[in-house]
């Protein structure tokens, strides 16, 4: 038919854009939180060598596990960064075609919090049998 245009696909809401970035830049300071965090407890083993040598009478030890619980903790939020841009960037496709942008549950969210319940669980046996 002449002059029958065809209609534009239906554009997402403003608001679920902007809660889209929300939920993205909350990501973003997470893994930018355990990178931190890590950090310090990676340096924290160091900090308790030095102490044991400022002060000799102190009977204190670094058992060495900081280090790669620090590291550990650094990698998951370099994870936590990359996923969330991946969901970040599918999620903004989805909604741009007009398709499902929420069709399942968070496996980042999923992942982290396992890994870091994990952690939590093995941190807590080693400060138990030291």
């Amino acid at each position: 038919m002449a002059g029958v245009e065809a209609a534009p696909a239906p554009r997402e809401p403003t608001s679920d854009f902007l809660a889209a970035e929300r939920t993205f830049l909350a990501w973003i300071r997470t893994g930018l939180s355990l990178m931190g965090f890590g950090f310090v407890v990676a340096r924290f083993g160091l900090y308790v060598q030095e102490l044991g040598l400022a002060i000799p009478n102190l009977a204190v030890r670094s058992s060495g596990r900081s280090f790669p619980i620090g590291v550990l903790l650094i990698a998951l939020g370099v994870i936590v960064n990359v996923g969330s841009a991946w969901n970040h960037v599918r999620l903004m496709r989805a909604s741009r075609r007009g398709g499902a942008a929420v069709d399942r549950t968070s496996t980042l969210g999923v992942v982290v919090a396992s890994v870091l319940a994990g952690l939590g669980v093995a941190m807590m046996i080693a400060l138990s049998l030291s």
